[in-house]
C-alpha cells in the first residue's frame, strides 16, 4: 500500500576535553556527533557474548542501557541467569526525540535522557544520551519545559512526609534527613529542576539495578557513573524538556524507520496497535515524498513496543502498482 503525505505538513560545545573524556568513559557509546545531513538517527546496535557470571541488569549498567531496554531487545534470554555463550543485542541505534536540540530532553516512555551541549564556534555539535528511571504510577514525573536551578555534590535527602509514610507502611522508618553516603538514594550528585517548587531532581542512585524502570517518586534517576559524567557538563540555567513521545519515526535515505516504546501510563502492559498514531508523524517525515508501507509490520512494531528502530517502509514512485515491502528485521522481540 502506498502512503503519500497529502496533508502537506511542512518539514519542519565543543565540550572541554577532560569533561568530554569523562562522558565517554561512562559507557562505550554515550556521545554521538549529530548527523550533518539533519538526520534524526544516531548510533548503531552492537552485540556481546555472555559469560557465566553475567546478568542482563549488570550488562545494562556496564553498557549504559536501561533495565527494560536490554530485556526487550533480548526477550528469550533469562534476565538473571542468561548463561555463558549467549549472543545479546545491545541497543544503540536511536531516533532522536522530536524536540529542539538544545539543553536536556527526557523522553519518559523511552526512559532516556538526551543532552545537547552548546557547541563552540567551529566545532561539530554532539548529543550525549543516558538511560534513566522515572516516576512510578502514583508519583508521576511532570511534563513540560523547565530548567536546572541548582547543582549539589553529595546531597542530603529530606524525604517528604508522604514518602516517609509509604516507607513506614513497609516497616522501613526513614529519618527526617538522610545524610550523604551509601544509604542516600540520591547518590553523589543532584541537579534541581524549577518545576514543582524545586521538588524534582535529576540525580544518581544507590540502587543502579533499577535504572530504566518506573520506580522513583517523580525524580529522574541515573547510573552513578552517568550522573558523574553529566554533572560537570551541565550549567545552572540549562533548559530541560520532559516529553511523552512513545512513537518516533524517521525518514532516512528512502527508508522509513519506526521506533515504539510502551506508553508511560501502561508500563508493563500490552498496547493495542493503532495505525492512526502514525499519520501525523508520517506526514511530517515524508513531506512530498511517497513511501511503500508494510502495514502489517508497522502494526506488529506498534504492538511489540521493543524500542528498536524497525524498517517499515521504502521510497516508492507515486504510480507504483505493486510497491516493494521491506523485509522484516530478524528481531521478533515482544514487550516484557
Amino acid at each position: 500500500m502506498l502512503y503519500n503525505a497529502v496533508m502537506r505538513i511542512e518539514r519542519t560545545l565543543l565540550l572541554p576535553l577532560a569533561c568530554l573524556a569523562l562522558a565517554w568513559q561512562s559507557a562505550p557509546a554515550s556521545v554521538f556527533p549529530l548527523p550533518e545531513d539533519g538526520s534524526t538517527v544516531i548510533g548503531e546496535d552492537s552485540a556481546v557474548m555472555t559469560v557465566y557470571e553475567d546478568s542482563l541488569p549488570e550488562l545494562a549498567n556496564r553498557y549504559s542501557l536501561g533495565y527494560y531496554e536490554i530485556i526487550r531487545a533480548n526477550p528469550k534470554v533469562d534476565v538473571w541467569v542468561p548463561g555463558a555463550g549467549k549472543h545479546l543485542t545491545l541497543p544503540g541505534r536511536r531516533i532522536l526525540p522530536p524536540s529542539p536540540r538544545e539543553g536536556i530532553v527526557v523522553n519518559l516512555p523511552e526512559h532516556r535522557l538526551y543532552y545537547y551541549p552548546k557547541p563552540r564556534r567551529g566545532e561539530a555539535p554532539v548529543v550525549i544520551t543516558y538511560p534513566v528511571s522515572i516516576g512510578k504510577m502514583d508519583w508521576r514525573t511532570p511534563l513540560g519545559e523547565t530548567r536546572i536551578v541548582s547543582k549539589v555534590r553529595n546531597p542530603s535527602w529530606t524525604p517528604p512526609e508522604s514518602v516517609r509514610k509509604e516507607h513506614a507502611e513497609r516497616g522501613d522508618i526513614l529519618p527526617k534527613v538522610v545524610p550523604a553516603g551509601p544509604d542516600n538514594p540520591l547518590g553523589a550528585f543532584a541537579m534541581r529542576l524549577a518545576v514543582g517548587s524545586g521538588s524534582y531532581l535529576i540525580h544518581g542512585t544507590n540502587n543502579p539495578l533499577a535504572v530504566g524502570m518506573a520506580v522513583t517518586h517523580g525524580c529522574i534517576r541515573m547510573y552513578p557513573e552517568d550522573i558523574a559524567a553529566l554533572f560537570p557538563l551541565v550549567p545552572v540555567g540549562t533548559k530541560v524538556r520532559l516529553i511523552n513521545e512513545p512513537v518516533k519515526v524517521a525518514w532516512v535515505q528512502g527508508q522509513l524507520l519506526l521506533e515504539v516504546h510502551p506508553p508511560v501510563d501502561a508500563e508493563g502492559q500490552s498496547i493495542e496497535p493503532d495505525l492512526q498514531v502514525l499519520e501525523p508523524l508520517l506526514d511530517q517525515e515524508l513531506g512530498n515524498d511517497t513511501a511503500a508501507i508494510h502495514w502489517d509490520l508497522a502494526r506488529d512494531t506498534l504492538a511489540a513496543a521493543t524500542g528498536l528502530p524497525t524498517l517499515v517502509g521504502l521510497a516508492a514512485e507515486p504510480d507504483s502498482q505493486v510497491p516493494p515491502a521491506p523485509v522484516p528485521q530478524p528481531s521478533t522481540a515482544t514487550k516484557q
